[in-house]
């Protein structure tokens, strides 16, 4: 799972963490991806982080600006 693993580095509250797996899960399906250990997965986990960091925290918004950004409509 990369996300939890990009996760874990820093220090962030269980609310924020639940969140962003959420948000990673979303768009994982949105992509059709179902191997989390596809290095495809990375990037998308960066992504997600990415999003959030830029002010999007509702998951499913996180996930739809992911997946567009990555290119699948």
């Amino acid at each position: 799972m990369p996300i939890d693993r990009l996760l874990r580095d820093g220090k962030i509250r269980a609310e924020e963490f639940d969140r962003l797996n959420r948000a990673f899960s979303f768009a994982l399906r949105s992509l059709q991806l179902v191997d989390r250990n596809d290095p495809v997965c990375d990037i998308v986990a960066r992504k997600v982080i990415e999003i959030d960091k830029a002010g999007t925290h509702d998951p499913v918004e996180i996930a739809k600006i992911a997946s567009k950004q990555l290119g699948v409509p």
